[in-house]
């Protein structure tokens, strides 16, 4: 694992804190090694750092009672929604309180007429589209995982259907959050503009918990498309693959999805999901609106993705095959994995302009091949993002110390490009070295707000800004 710095503990304040919220709130506040380990961070190669206690609130009212008690001691409070996080979001490394939010799970309104939602903090985005299904409505924030909303709202989540319907900030019209006095504030109504201040929504949305912690949710809502069309392209190479997905864009095709697969993933899925695609790089796509528009909009990438040398185009609008297809895009983590059993996935992220994309994704494989690393490549490439993950022997620290400098090597190449050390695993633990580099002297204002609203740092210390200790 890598090493994680651990901050100064308040073992004072943590005991008496712990012993008030065991009073209040019984069995609904847990301290069981397993249990804490649980809300540590797991899905990365950081290593876990558990908090003291685990409490299961539910409603707004009990989150500002745990957050007022910890403020009283200076405690840390970590907010916790399904922990698929992948930065190392959720660990504690001064030890506190994690707020686990998923006994919140009910969704609260839902507004047909106006095209939007009201939701707590633990409905997943899953559980959403399940209950809006009846009313011809869906939620299009896909980031692969069934994340919680409240998770997908404090890292600023995006996936698969962000090159049409944008990401989290583009999607949330307010929120209810708990801030780290304990006070409850909303950040507006359902106005779908509003000039009425600053925009507060969008500052909690990203902030990973550093600011507050988020209770509800007001969602922008999209009709169910009459038509989806999907389609699947072989290209010899990711190079053409890019290049095809910039001509896409830039001819202004309404593509609502599309996916680059390189190779070693096209590989991974044919075993894992059963499928017979040409093991070459791989485009999936998906184009909503009517039966005619979907149609066009296929056809028009086919003749693009032509001039490019792309093969073995195929469209489809049967749900089945369509399903097929994105359900194995979903389980690529785990495809992956079978290519060197044994191994862990280190998954990790970077976003370019899409002028640059092409350049980025060529030299990421190439450096890959020159450490000798296995490192299947994904991307939601319509907005210059994607994803490379790592397959590691643990137990190897020379290939652990070759991980660690391509990743960081690769945060350092998406930056000089003008683009971004993540365009959606957020920051965290994992990539706070990186944010300078990024935002320069943007990050001190970042500092300084948080000292304004947390002037004892303890809404989730240690994420995001550098040096952020207690």
């Amino acid at each position: 694992m890598v090493q994680a710095a651990a901050l100064p503990r308040n073992e004072a304040g943590i005991e008496t804190a712990v012993g008030i919220l065991k009073q209040k709130f019984g069995d609904r506040m847990q301290t069981g090694q397993a249990i804490r380990e649980q809300h540590g961070h797991t899905t990365t190669w950081i290593e876990n750092q558990s908090p003291d206690a685990v409490v299961y609130p539910h409603s707004t009212e009990e989150v500002s009672e745990i957050v007022q008690t910890c403020a009283q001691h200076k405690v840390p409070v970590i907010a916790f929604g399904t922990g698929t996080s992948l930065e190392g979001h959720v660990n504690a490394p001064a030890g506190g309180i994690s707020v686990d939010l998923m006994q919140m799970n009910k969704v609260l309104a839902v507004h047909a007429s106006d095209l939007d939602c009201v939701v707590q903090p633990g409905v997943t985005r899953e559980d959403l589209n399940t209950n809006l299904r009846d009313q011809g409505l869906f939620f299009p924030i896909d980031p692969g995982a069934n994340a919680s909303l409240g998770g997908m709202a404090a890292t600023r989540a995006s996936g698969t259907n962000a090159v049409r319907y944008g990401t989290m900030k583009d999607n949330v019209l307010s929120l209810e959050a708990v801030m780290p006095d304990g006070q409850i504030i909303r950040t507006g109504h359902r106005a779908k503009k509003s000039s009425a201040g600053y925009d507060l929504a969008r500052l909690l949305i990203g902030a990973e918990g550093t600011l507050g912690i988020i209770t509800e949710i007001t969602l922008r809502l999209q009709g169910i498309p009459e038509a989806i069309t999907s389609a699947r392209c072989s290209f010899s190479t990711v190079d053409a693959a890019c290049q095809a997905v910039m001509m896409t864009i830039q001819y202004g095709v309404p593509v609502a999805r599309i996916e680059l697969l390189d190779e070693l993933s096209v590989r991974a899925a044919n075993a894992y999901s059963g499928l017979s695609l040409p093991e070459t790089p791989l485009l999936l796509l998906e184009f909503h609106g009517s039966d005619a528009g979907a149609a066009e909009q296929a056809e028009t990438f086919g003749q693009i993705a032509e001039e490019f040398g792309g093969t073995d185009f195929a469209a489809t609008s049967t749900t089945e095959e369509r399903n097929k297809l994105w359900q194995a895009r979903h389980d690529m983590y785990w495809a992956s994995l079978q290519l060197r059993p044994g191994a862990r996935g280190i998954s990790t992220d970077v976003c370019v302009p899409i002028s640059r994309l092409a350049e980025c994704v060529t030299a990421t494989r190439e450096k890959a091949e020159d450490l000798d690393l296995l490192a299947p490549i994904v991307g939601h490439v319509g907005d210059g993002n994607f994803h490379t993950l790592l397959l590691i022997d643990m137990d190897n620290p020379d290939e652990v110390t070759k991980a660690d400098g391509f990743v960081g090597w690769l945060n350092d190449l998406a930056i000089s490009m003008d683009g971004t050390c993540t365009g959606e695993h957020g920051i965290g633990q994992g990539k706070r070295p990186y944010l300078v580099k990024e935002l320069g002297s943007a990050v001190h204002f970042m500092a300084a707000i948080k000292q304004a609203l947390d002037p004892d740092n303890i809404m989730n210390p240690g994420k995001i800004l550098p040096g952020s200790e207690p």
